[in-house]
């Protein structure tokens, strides 16, 4: 241990307590907010050409949503003590809150699926026996009307639960921001740009995952991708990203400008122990790579076929996920790395493998939300007819699938 430490620590402030699964927590609750983004700009905005994303993205927050807490727990000493700072809250505390917000979002979003999926419960309903269709009855809650006038009302109310759900989702992952930045006892965290930087950074990485996932399910179910769906996609993440990275570096910039005691430990922090996940995992081929891609996608559209610009923003996107990933773990264990004592760096932080606080375990939580999308898309399907495509919301509501 003693070859890992460096220039002078406290006894009591040698190791990283806050690991992978901290790091992996705000980097789930990001794709949550920023794929519910994508969902509003449809149902919002009236942005149609985002029409064959507009259930992927609020099912993809959904299933993400779920897992968000995973993390959390398995990070606990005593998960099952987890409920007690919902049942007991203390209002004074930022981390109580946490469990009111994360369930208003739960139940909006629950309600926003289920109205968008309502006609199609119904119909599955109807031509079902047995078991499937006791539960997809249960599902429409003994209501079968889908007159115009009751999938009328739906549409309205989709498009207040949307408006809804942008304030919701973007004070989601901003409270995890907020929870960075106001520990004052860490000047790398402690910054006013923290929850802002973090809200932008998830809805880089929600566009980034539903760009992935709609590419990817589109060919495998032998459909075509819908091009200006991807052309739209592409330029709201390199405005995002371009945003965040904006962010990101002001943040560094205004440490490095007003050199303060702090920034004795941190440029050499940034420069040293953090060069690789920093400097060349978040910046250049992170942030760098994927806006120059994502630029000649946006700026170049009249001269890239539709696979080219595909293959493009596929690649621009996988690799800004990284990037989300990068700068998350560069903040939670980067911000530990230096000691109190401002004079020096704690012992080096290595994830293992196997155990509660893993990678293996960080990898199962990852897998389980493309699980649930998996079972999902087998009753519900997560895709619109095709021939539909162009269709507003303001005019009719999702159609039935094939």
């Amino acid at each position: 241990m003693g070859e890992e430490l460096s220039g002078f620590l406290f006894p009591n402030d040698i190791h990283i307590l806050w690991s992978l699964m901290i790091v992996l927590y705000p980097y789930v609750t990001g794709i949550v907010a920023g794929a519910f983004i994508v969902s509003s700009l449809y149902h919002v905005f009236n942005r149609t050409e985002l029409r064959p994303v507009a259930r992927l993205s609020m099912v993809t927050s959904l299933c993400f949503l779920s897992v968000a807490t995973l993390p959390l727990l398995m990070h606990l000493g005593h998960p099952e003590r987890a409920l007690n700072i919902v049942i007991t809250p203390h209002f004074t505390s930022a981390m109580a809150a946490f469990g009111l917000i994360y369930t208003l979002y739960l139940i909006l979003l629950v309600l926003e699926i289920w109205l968008v999926y309502r006609k199609q419960i119904i119909m599955t309903a109807r031509r079902s026996r047995g078991m499937k269709r006791a539960i997809f009855a249960t599902l429409a809650l003994g209501v079968y009307d889908t007159s115009d006038e009751a999938l009328h009302v739906d549409r309205r109310a989709v498009v207040v639960l949307a408006a809804l759900g942008i304030p919701a989702a973007c004070i989601l992952h901003g409270y995890v921001g907020f929870m960075f930045g106001s520990v004052k006892a860490n000047s790398f965290w402690s910054t006013p740009l923290m929850p802002i930087i973090f809200l932008f950074s998830a809805v880089t990485s929600g566009i980034a995952m539903i760009l992935v996932l709609y590419q990817t399910l589109t060919k495998l179910s032998s459909r075509t991708i819908d091009a200006s769906c991807v052309q739209s996609l592409s330029r709201w993440l390199a405005l995002f990203a371009v945003v965040t990275v904006t962010l990101e570096l002001l943040e560094i910039i205004t440490l490095a400008y007003e050199r303060s005691e702090e920034w004795i430990v941190i440029a050499p922090l940034l420069s040293s122990k953090l060069a690789i996940s920093f400097i060349g995992v978040q910046l250049i081929f992170g942030s760098l790579i994927p806006i120059i891609l994502l630029g000649i996608v946006v700026l170049m559209q009249r001269y890239l076929t539709n696979p080219l610009r595909n293959t493009i923003s596929f690649i621009a996107s996988a690799i800004l996920l990284i990037q989300v990933f990068a700068m998350r773990w560069n903040v939670v264990i980067g911000g530990q790395t230096y000691s109190k004592s401002m004079r020096g760096f704690r012992e080096g932080y290595q994830p293992e493998l196997f155990g509660r606080e893993g990678i293996a375990t960080a990898l199962v939580i990852l897998l389980i939300p493309f699980v649930f999308m998996a079972i999902f898309n087998r009753y519900l399907p997560l895709q619109a007819e095709e021939a539909s495509t162009k269709s507003s919301p303001a005019t009719e509501l999702e159609p039935t699938a094939h």
